[in-house]
């Protein structure tokens, strides 16, 4: 399924705060990148936010779940994605706050 041109301009928008933002296509999807590193996932129309044993809890305590995709030999692959809270898409300072600890993820990693 294809990402709206909509969805895009509004995940850039709201994380323009937070450094150099961009979209690349990937794999049926598009991931988020700041300032060189991904960290967030486009799938349909849904946005999915960089976790970590850092911040993984919190996503959880939001009822945020993982981006999990099935494989060619039919398993379910789960990715260190969670889908982003619903508020991000009502309030800007939400979009930063999640936005800010998914950046955050992608920066620990090596």
């Amino acid at each position: 399924m294809p990402i709206s041109k909509g969805l895009i301009e509004f995940v850039v928008e709201g994380l323009e705060p937070l450094g150099d933002v961009s979209v690349r296509n990937m794999f049926g999807g598009a991931g988020v990148y700041i300032d060189g590193r991904m960290m967030g996932l486009l799938a349909g129309e849904a946005l999915y936010f960089k976790v970590d044993d850092v911040n993984r809890e919190e996503f959880e305590d939001c009822g945020c779940t993982a981006f999990q995709y099935e494989k060619k030999d039919g398993e379910v692959a789960t990715m260190s994605y969670y889908s982003a809270p619903e508020e991000v898409f009502d309030d800007p300072d939400e979009m930063i706050y999640w936005g800010r600890l998914a950046m955050d993820a992608a920066f620990r990693s090596k």
